[in-house]
């Protein structure tokens, strides 16, 4: 895809955003059921389900995906997508990236070991491997605007409210 054509996609719905700023918030969702015959909830991922369980630092046998991992993975992609997107629109030829999303956790706060041990991960390191010819400043605003609009990462580095209830 060009800049052109991107700017042909993306133009209308930003006159529409600005005109009709309501028109911008969406809600988004994912949806899941347990399993009945294991420690595991199918997520539907809108192309597939995805069986989600146990990682093996907390007795799963490795066999379904971790939610620890779809949540870097979902980084990842969503770090891709946007990189590919800015580097489309500002005429920054990549040909090839690879990104790699790194996350520390300490089993002992999940497995509830250790009260003091943090649940959830404590550190994650995102890595973009670029070959390019653009320069240091084309590649440093490259990152800026990857960081800026990426909505995983935004959506880590600044917790929104959450809240979790129960329906019967």
């Amino acid at each position: 895809m060009q800049a052109d054509e991107l700017r042909a996609l993306q133009s209308p719905l930003k006159e529409q955003y600005r005109a009709e700023p309501t028109s911008a918030l969406i809600t988004l969702h994912a949806d899941g059921d347990l399993d009945d015959l294991s420690i595991a909830c199918n997520v539907e991922t809108g192309r597939a389900i995805v069986a989600a369980g146990l990682h093996p630092a907390t007795g799963g046998d490795g066999s379904l995906a971790c939610s620890g991992d779809m949540l870097l993975q979902a980084l990842v992609a969503c770090a891709g997508v946007t990189m590919r997107a800015v580097a489309t629109s500002l005429g920054i030829e990549l040909r090839s990236a690879h990104l790699r999303a790194d996350g520390d956790l300490d089993f002992r706060g999940t497995l509830g070991v250790d009260k003091t041990a943090r649940v959830g991960f404590q550190d994650i390191r995102l890595t973009f491997d670029l070959d390019t010819d653009a320069t240091d400043d084309e590649i440093a605003t490259l990152l800026k605007l990857t960081e800026r609009y990426c909505v995983v990462l935004q959506t880590l580095r600044n917790s929104p409210t959450l809240e979790a209830t129960v329906r019967r």
